[in-house]
C-alpha cells in the first residue's frame, strides 16, 4: 500500500535525523510527506527540507495564532517560496479563536489576503480552523470564488452538517490521530458521512498521536497506517481501497505531487 501525510511539522528539532525518520517512513509505506509552513521561518525550512529529500513536499503560509510575527513584505517571501517546485499550497492558513487575546478582524485580513495569492498562484489552500465554527463557515462560503483550485480543511474538527455543507464548495477533509480514539464520535460520523472522494490521512505531527501511541511525544508520520485503518474500518472497506482513495485524492487536489 501506499500512504501519504498531507500535513506534518517537521520542524522544531524533535525527530532527530530526519533522513533516518523518512528511510523509516519508507519501509513502512508512507511514501509521501507535506510539510506544513505556518510562519515565514518554518515556511523557509520546509522548502529546505523538500528540496533536500525526495518524497517531502511543503506548503508556505501564515497560521492564524502566528501573526504577531508578519511583517510587511512577508506576502511577497510566501508568493516567493510558493513558486519553488514542491511547494503544493498556501497553508496552513485560516482562522483560530481559541485564545483570549485574539486578533479576529486582523485574522480574517491575513486569510483573505493569502486565499487571494493563492488563487493568483493557482494553488490550493491548507485551512486550519479552531474554535471559529460559524465564522469560518461563513468566511469561507463568503471567498468560495477562490477555491476553484481546491482547499483542504486539515484535521477536521466542527460538527457533520457544517462539513457536508462546506463539501458541496469543492473542499477537502483530513483527518489525524484523534479520530482513532474511541470517544471521537464527532470525528467519526463525518468520515462516515463524507463523499470517500473528500478525505485525506495526516498525522498533524509532532502533535496528535493515535490510540495506540497515546500520551507519546513527538508524534511521526509512522502513524499514518494506524489512521487510515481506523477511516477504512469507519467506511467498512479495505485498508488497500482506502490507501488507494486517499492517494488519487491527495494528487487530485495537489496537482505539485509528482
Amino acid at each position: 500500500m501506499r500512504y501519504i501525510d498531507v500535513h506534518c511539522h517537521l520542524d522544531g528539532g524533535h525527530f532527530g535525523d530526519i533522513g533516518g525518520l523518512l528511510a523509516r517512513l519508507n519501509a513502512l509505506g508512507v511514501e509521501k510527506v507535506i510539510a506544513a509552513g505556518f510562519d515565514l521561518q518554518s515556511s523557509e525550512f520546509c522548502c529546505g527540507l523538500a528540496e533536500k529529500y525526495e518524497g517531502v513536499y511543503f506548503t508556505a503560509g501564515f497560521h492564524p495564532t502566528e501573526l504577531k510575527k508578519y511583517n510587511g513584505g512577508d506576502l511577497e517571501k510566501i508568493a516567493a517560496l510558493a513558486a519553488r517546485e514542491k511547494c503544493v499550497a498556501i497553508g496552513e492558513i485560516g482562522l483560530d479563536y481559541h485564545y483570549p487575546d485574539t486578533d479576529k478582524p486582523l485574522q480574517r485580513r491575513i486569510f483573505g489576503e493569502q486565499l487571494e495569492l493563492a488563487d493568483k498562484l493557482g494553488l490550493p489552500v491548507v485551512i486550519h480552523s479552531r474554535d471559529c465554527a460559524e465564522d469560518m463557515t461563513e468566511f469561507l462560503k463568503e471567498h468560495a470564488a477562490y477555491f476553484k483550485h481546491g482547499a483542504l480543511l486539515h484535521c477536521y474538527s466542527h460538527s457533520v452538517e457544517i462539513a457536508i455543507e462546506l463539501q458541496k464548495l469543492g473542499l477537502y477533509f483530513s483527518f489525524g490521530g484523534t479520530s482513532t480514539y474511541s470517544g471521537s464520535k464527532k470525528a467519526k460520523r463525518t468520515i462516515a458521512a463524507l463523499s470517500g472522494e473528500r478525505l485525506l490521512t495526516e498525522t498533524d505531527s509532532p502533535y496528535l498521536p493515535p490510540k495506540s501511541k497515546a500520551g507519546t511525544f513527538p508524534n511521526t508520520p509512522e502513524s499514518i497506517p494506524e489512521i487510515l485503518q481506523n477511516m477504512a474500518d469507519i467506511r467498512g472497506v479495505s485498508a488497500e481501497e482506502m490507501a488507494k482513495t486517499v492517494w488519487q485524492n491527495a494528487h487530485n487536489l495537489f496537482k505539485k505531487l509528482n
